[in-house]
């Protein structure tokens, strides 16, 4: 399965221009879609950001702490696995939030 574009740009949107493309090439390949090589890459992200002291303070010099980026990688993560925002190789209907269904309607006993 070859990465097109589309495909291409919108993994980039997610995981930022750095990201190197022979690697979101081969992930692809594996994995097949888009969707699943966001979330590992954002997977592997958060484990190495998780492995770091979630805190760094030099006193008067600098202090640097590392847990809100680990919350907004844990959000984006959970947006991605719910199906949001989509993708463009999703299936088509995937992540649709449109429910159909039938309601009966009784009529109630006048008083």
């Amino acid at each position: 399965m070859a990465l097109t574009a589309s495909v291409q740009a919108w993994l980039l949107s997610q995981l930022g221009s750095a990201t190197p493309v022979a690697d979101l090439e081969t992930r692809y390949t594996r994995l097949g879609t888009a969707r699943a090589v966001a979330i590992e890459v954002l997977y592997e992200r958060k484990a190495a950001l998780i492995q770091q002291p979630a805190s760094v303070n030099v006193s008067g010099v600098v202090g640097v702490a590392f847990s809100e980026n680990i919350k907004a990688l844990e959000r984006q993560i959970a947006l991605l696995e719910s199906g949001q925002p989509p993708a463009p190789d999703d299936p088509p209907g995937a992540g649709d939030t449109a429910y159909l269904g039938v309601i009966r309607l009784v009529e109630r006993p006048r008083r």
